[in-house]
C-alpha cells in the first residue's frame, strides 16, 4: 500500500486513516482488536484517535478507545514502529479537565500514553479551539512534549483559515513548533468547512491534512435514504441534516460512478476524498472485517476527471 507523505511531519501514513472512535462504542474490545490486525495485515498504518473517544457510550467515561489501542498494541506483538498513532486533547473529560492551557495538556499526555502504553506518541492534536489559551501557550506546552521524545508531530482539529493563519504566525514569531496538520470536517456533503481558503492555505504552506466525517457519519454509503432507515441505528440521529435534495443529488452521483466502477458508495465517497487538492487521507471507521475490506478498495481507488466531476456538481 502506498503511503503518503503528511506535511512536513517526516511521517508516512496510509492514503486511509482508521477511525478509531468505534473502538469501545459499536466495536468491543475482540472486534476491535480483529479490525487493527486486519488494517496492519490490509498494508495500512495509521490509526486516529482522541483522549475523550467514547465518552458518548452509555457506560463510558472518555479513554476507552485509547485503552483498546494500548491492549492491542502490547498483546498483538506488532512492532510500535510500524503503527502510526493520532490522538488529541482538548475536549472536556469532566471535572474541569479540558482545554489547551499548558497545566491540562502535560498531564492529558501522560494519561493518552498511559492508556496507549507506548512512550511517544506520532500525531498529537488540540482537538477544538480554545479562546482562554493563547496559540503561544499551547504550542510552548507542546514544543516541550516534542523536546522530551513524548510526541512526534502536532497538528490541530477544527481551526478555520484566519485561527490557523494566527496560530501559524504566532509559531513563527515566537520561534515555536507550528501546526503541521489540520484535522477539518470535509466530505462531498459538507465542503464549505474545507474547501477555499483554508485548502488553500494548507496546500500554501505544506500542512497535511486528514478528514475526518469523511463519510459524513455513514450517509454517504448510501444505506439511509429515508429516516425510517435510519431509526434504532448508532449513527441514525445525524442523518435528518443529509436527507434533503442536496442529500439525494448526491446519493444519485454516487450510485452512478459505483455503477462504472464497481465500487460501493462508500468506496467512490473516499476515493473523491483521496483526489481533492489538499487532502492527505481521509478517516473512515470499520465495525467488521468487510468494511475493513472496503476502506483497503477504497485506499486502491482513482476516479477519472469525468467521475470527480459529476460528483463535484452533485454536492456543489
Amino acid at each position: 500500500m502506498q503511503k503518503r507523505k503528511l506535511g512536513r511531519t517526516g511521517l508516512d501514513i496510509s492514503p486511509v486513516v482508521f477511525g478509531g472512535n468505534v473502538f469501545g462504542w459499536t466495536a468491543d474490545e475482540k472486534t476491535s482488536f480483529a479490525l487493527l490486525d486486519g488494517w496492519l495485515d490490509a498494508g495500512l498504518n495509521t490509526i486516529d484517535t482522541a483522549d475523550v473517544y467514547s465518552a458518548w457510550a452509555p457506560g463510558n467515561k472518555g479513554g476507552e478507545s485509547e485503552t483498546i489501542i494500548g491492549k492491542w498494541l502490547k498483546q498483538s506483538g506488532r512492532k510500535r514502529e510500524d503503527v502510526v498513532i493520532v490522538t488529541k486533547v482538548g475536549s472536556d473529560m469532566g471535572n474541569g479537565n479540558k482545554g489547551l492551557k499548558a497545566g491540562w495538556i502535560n498531564r492529558a499526555v501522560e494519561d493518552s500514553l498511559r492508556r496507549l502504553q507506548t512512550d511517544y506518541i506520532d500525531l498529537y492534536l488540540s482537538h477544538w479551539p480554545d479562546p482562554e489559551a493563547p496559540y503561544e501557550q499551547t504550542l510552548a506546552a507542546f514544543d516541550g512534549l516534542k523536546k522530551a521524545g513524548k510526541i512526534r508531530a502536532i497538528g490541530c482539529s477544527n481551526l478555520n483559515a484566519g485561527q490557523l493563519t494566527q496560530s501559524l504566525q504566532v509559531a513563527k514569531d515566537k520561534g515555536l513548533p507550528r501546526y503541521d496538520v489540520l484535522q477539518p470536517e470535509y466530505n462531498l456533503y459538507t465542503r464549505e468547512k474545507f474547501e477555499g481558503s483554508l485548502a488553500e492555505l494548507c496546500i500554501a504552506e505544506d500542512i497535511g491534512v486528514i478528514t475526518y466525517f469523511s463519510l459524513a457519519s455513514g450517509f454517504l454509503s448510501g444505506k439511509y435514504r429515508t429516516l425510517a432507515d435510519a431509526e434504532g441505528k448508532a449513527r441514525g440521529g445525524g442523518m435528518k441534516a443529509y436527507l434533503n435534495e442536496k442529500g439525494s443529488r448526491i446519493l444519485d452521483a454516487l450510485q452512478t460512478v459505483s455503477g462504472q466502477y464497481g465500487a460501493t458508495p462508500a468506496e467512490i465517497a473516499i476515493a473523491w476524498l483521496l483526489k481533492k487538492p489538499g487532502v492527505t487521507a481521509p478517516i473512515a471507521s470499520a465495525t467488521s472485517l468487510t468494511q475493513l475490506e472496503s476502506l483497503r478498495k477504497a485506499a486502491l481507488l482513482t476516479l477519472d476527471a469525468q467521475a470527480m466531476t459529476l460528483l463535484d456538481s452533485a454536492g456543489a
